[in-house]
């Protein structure tokens, strides 16, 4: 039992982020405009911070799930912003959605984990003291 308690605790402590500095920021249209604008947040607050003193993840529903779309022109910058430490996160129900309308899944940027709900996620992560952002 002493072994599964410890095994629960590290766990937990795996889970925890000693970032000082957290941000989710919401996307939820197609404009490219606004595709940019949230990579560049991403880019900027990567710069303003020290390493390992902020977190940043970007949540795409609706439209704006299309930034996460394995063919987005923006492909290369979600890459590096990845391998920069911020995470990419799409909403399940949307990709649900626009299979059917498509009549398949669309491919996503190997960068984006997805969800259940893009929008349940965003409220977890304000709960959890992320600043949020919608560019």
């Amino acid at each position: 039992m002493f072994s599964l308690l410890f095994v629960s605790a590290s766990a937990l402590a795996a889970d925890q982020s000693l970032a000082e500095y957290k941000y989710v920021l919401h996307i939820s249209d197609m404009d490219p405009s606004k595709q940019e604008l949230i990579l560049n947040n991403a880019r900027n607050l990567l710069e303003a911070y020290p390493p390992g003193d902020v977190e940043v993840e970007i949540v795409a529903y609706g439209p704006g799930l299309r930034l996460m779309f394995a063919e987005n022109v923006n492909a290369q910058r979600l890459d590096s912003l990845s391998q920069s430490g911020v995470k990419f996160t799409a909403c399940g129900n949307t990709l649900k959605g626009m299979a059917k309308l498509l009549g398949e899944e669309p491919k996503l940027n190997p960068a984006a984990t997805v969800v259940p709900s893009g929008i349940v996620r965003i409220g977890e992560l304000v709960k959890q003291g992320y600043i949020y952002v919608k560019p």
